[in-house]
This record gives structure tokens, sequence and C-alpha cells, in this order.
């Protein structure tokens, strides 16, 4: 498999996570940040190869042999995040870039001694489930969006819905994390904003902020 080639599965795979229907192409294009016609030429190729169902107008989805690549190059790529947060001491916003390069290495012997070096894992530094060899995703607690919750609840942060340096960046700063737990205080109907207790600390979340933490709700 070519760099390019994973690149693309793991987008399908990740964009049909959000949608039950094929990933259009303006969707992919965006995503890869490519032209239309490039992402068109690809699923051609794709298809061709037996990874990808695509039929123009309709999107594309992954085949059971394509499902079965992504699962793998998604595995590599969490397990690496792990790595580097737990034993490297990188931060959670720094290591998504350099696991973009870790996650071509396609060796099944060392990707098996990492996921055991590292005792399992099944989420990653951000809360992604990682699939295990058989592309197993383990089980999950229902989760919710902190936007949904309601004053006097208290939640976990399990997991965040935006991984982007800037999110994570703004999230370290005002010392949240995953594992960390708060209750709601108040919600601000004109902002949508939420305040939050956290270590004794009161926390003014805005609403954008709040629709992309992911939590489990302890009480």
């Amino acid at each position: 498999m070519s760099e390019s080639t994973d690149n693309y599965l793991k987008a399908i795979y990740s964009l049909s996570s959000k949608q039950a229907k094929g990933v259009s192409t303006s969707a992919l294009s965006e995503k890869m940040n490519t032209k239309a016609s490039s992402v068109t030429d690809m699923m051609v190729k794709l298809s061709e190869r037996g990874l990808v169902k695509y039929e123009r107008y309709r999107g594309a989805s992954l085949t059971s042999k394509g499902a079965k690549v992504a699962m793998s190059i998604v595995r590599r790529h969490r397990l690496w995040e792990v790595f580097l947060v737990d034993k490297l001491n990188f931060n959670w916003d720094e290591v998504h870039f350099i696991a973009e390069q870790l996650e071509h290495v396609e060796s099944l012997e060392l990707t098996d001694r990492l996921e055991e070096f590292l005792g399992f894992p099944q989420f990653d530094p951000h809360g992604d489930p990682i699939p295990n060899k058989k592309g197993q995703l383990p089980k999950s607690v229902k989760l919710h969006s902190l936007d949904k919750l309601n004053p006097g609840q208290t939640a976990k942060l399990v997991a965040v819905d935006d991984s982007s340096d800037e999110f994570l960046q703004h999230l370290q700063r005002i010392d949240i994390k995953l594992g960390s737990e708060f209750a709601v205080i108040n919600l601000y109907p004109f902002d949508q904003s939420i305040e939050i207790l956290l270590r004794k600390k009161t926390i003014t979340l805005s609403h954008r902020s709040t629709q992309n933490m992911l939590v489990q709700i302890l009480r």
C-alpha cells in the first residue's frame, strides 16, 4: 500500500463512521485537502483494487477488504499516539502529525509487539477506541456531548470530537484532560456557554467547546 492509499482509506473510514450513506467526493476532497477530480481518480483506482465501492453521485464506502486495511492503519496510528504520550511524554496535541508518519510502517510483528509493550491499551490519548489485531473495537460506555448536560450533573471527560491542535491546547491551558471529573453548575441560554466546577475551580466553557467534549455521566 502507498501512503496515499492508506490516507484515503483512513479518511473514508473516519467519515463513514459519522454518516450512514456513502462518503461524498466533496467531503473527501475537503478532508484530504485536494481537488474533487483527484478524489474521483483515486476512488476509481481503489474500486479496481477491490478496496472501495464507488458510484458517481452516490459516494464511496469500504469493502470488507478495504475496511480491514483501514482498521489496521487506524490501529497503528492510535497505538503510536499512546506510545508517544505515555512513553516519550509528548502532549496530546503534539502526537497526531508524528503518528501520521509512523502509521505507514506496515510490520504486523512490530505493531503486535508495540501493543503488548503498551499493555494492550483500548483507547488513544484523545479517547478514540483502538482496534485489536482482529479489527474489533473495545466496548465503550455511553457518551454524551457536554452541552447536553444539566446543572447538578457530574461527568468525566472520556473523549474529544475535535482533536485539532488548537482545541487540545485550549483544554490544556484550562487544565482539562481525559479523565477530568467536574460538576455542571450553570447553563447560560444567551450564548449556550456552560459553567463547571473542576477541582474547586470555576470554569466557563463556550458552546463550541462543550459540543466537542464527550463525557460519561457519573450522576
